[in-house]
């Protein structure tokens, strides 16, 4: 579905936690996330140590969305 998106022109990101998989169905802009029960959360993390980690990760695949890219690109969170 990230394909046929794309194809009508519509930037996509996907913000995955096993980004090999994301690769192999051919998501253009991947941005990892944290770790499959929590995607966008660590719940290890104080309350506002997890809110800076969610919006980084959310910035990041914002950014994502606005970068134009040829072919597949990872966008690494940086914290």
């Amino acid at each position: 579905m990230v394909k046929e998106i794309e194809r009508a022109g519509i930037p996509v990101v996907h913000i995955c936690t096993v980004t090999p998989i994301s690769l192999t169905v051919g998501a253009n802009r991947i941005v990892p996330a944290v770790a499959i029960p929590h995607p966008l959360g660590n719940p290890a993390l104080t309350a506002g140590e997890e809110k800076q980690l969610r919006r980084k990760i959310v910035e990041t695949a914002l950014d994502a969305a606005c970068t134009e890219v040829d072919g597949q690109t990872v966008f690494e969170v940086n914290v």
